[in-house]
């Protein structure tokens, strides 16, 4: 990953363990020029074993990997060149490691983001879900105080859907869920997930939701990563306010990646279509924006902050990276403007940075061992 090059005392692999295992993408370290598995064993004793980076740092709610695995399956099934490729797929554990001590992320809530597109049959769906949320969840094992599992959920079909769920959180142990925004041309709220819904209700779930390109959109000037994501993100956040599925599944909580899209902007466009046939009152819109949390990788700050304090509350709102989706040194530019950001007081920044994450996933809290609401 472009970028991730200086290495300073980052937690690695303890002594006891077998680095061959790690179910991390393979290659050399842009860290080191050398093999992950050799980075860590020169590391740190100190930080072996899943130790923090130090106490109170931040939690980072929006932070993707790709297992070795995954690569592979990707690679054969077309869908990435055999080498090189995006951000996304070219990482390492080694350059991970790194990347959080240089931003002060103490932990990082692992997610794989796989757009239907990837794997557009059910048997492709399930496996593709299961080689990443087993990768990821065995990262968790080894460093369960550096890493959490948000599970992908495919939803090829709502019996699959249900499995994973099940599987993710009895089997795997997750801290939450990580849905896309659309499959195909289904959105989240559409009664067709009804199945999936409740058993994430059952589960008291967090979900991320993760937008991708949208649903028959031609390239154009504008990559899709800069406006369409976002629009992605609005379109479910609105899907699932207008079907009434906040309410009819109170106990989810919804993370809206990105800072919300552009819902919180533009949640007003609810009310202003009834007239057009579509939408719902200025009070239902009021309580779902109470609903929904958000992160800050848009990045948030400095734009965006005054509208999310005011809409969103400084209670729901979480710190978020977006790496690797993107290169290490724009992770870091994030940081810098949250930390600049002059709409945040320290109370503020304290809350969005750690203390929210704690509240909203209690079994994170457990294995840090740090006191939660």
């Amino acid at each position: 990953m472009p970028g991730s090059c200086r290495r300073r005392d980052a937690p690695t692999e303890s002594r006891g363990e077998r680095t061959v295992s790690c179910p991390w993408q393979t290659g050399d370290s842009p860290a080191t020029g050398r093999a992950p598995g050799a980075s860590a064993a020169a590391a740190t004793e100190t930080a072996a074993a899943g130790a923090p980076a130090g106490p109170g740092g931040r939690i980072d709610v929006h932070h993707h990997a790709m297992p070795a695995e995954v690569r592979a399956w990707l690679v054969r099934h077309g869908r990435l060149p055999p080498v090189g490729g995006p951000p996304f797929a070219t990482g390492s554990l080694a350059a991970t490691l790194d990347l959080m001590d240089r931003a002060g992320i103490d932990t990082a809530l692992l997610s794989a983001a796989i757009p239907s597109e990837f794997a557009p049959t059910p048997a492709q769906a399930v496996e593709l879900a299961r080689l990443a949320n087993d990768g990821l969840a065995q990262l968790v094992r080894d460093r369960p105080t550096r890493f959490g599992l948000l599970a992908n959920i495919p939803r090829a079909t709502p019996e699959i859907a249900v499995a994973e769920i099940r599987r993710g959180y009895d089997q795997l142990h997750a801290d939450g869920v990580l849905l896309m925004a659309h499959d195909g041309q289904t959105y989240l709220g559409d009664p067709t997930l009804a199945p999936m819904m409740a058993e994430l209700n059952a589960r008291d779930a967090v979900a991320l939701v993760h937008p991708f390109n949208l649903p028959g959109a031609t390239a154009v000037a504008i990559p899709s990563f800069a406006a369409d994501f976002l629009a992605d993100t609005t379109r479910a956040a609105m899907q699932l306010v207008v079907s009434g599925s906040l309410d009819r599944y109170p106990r989810i909580r919804w993370i809206l990646a990105h800072g919300g899209g552009y819902f919180p902007y533009q949640a007003a466009r609810l009310v202003l279509g009834r007239g057009l046939g579509y939408g719902v009152d200025a009070a239902t819109v009021e309580r779902a924006l109470r609903r929904f949390h958000v992160d800050t990788a848009a990045p948030m700050s400095p734009y965006s902050t005054p509208t999310l304090l005011a809409t969103i509350g400084t209670e729901r709102i979480l710190y978020g990276s977006d790496y690797n989706a993107v290169p290490a040194e724009t992770a870091l530019a994030g940081r810098d403007a949250f930390l600049a950001d002059p709409a945040l007081t320290a109370q503020a920044r304290h809350r969005i940075a750690r203390e929210n994450a704690l509240a909203l996933f209690p079994s994170l809290a457990a294995r840090l061992g740090a006191p939660h609401g």
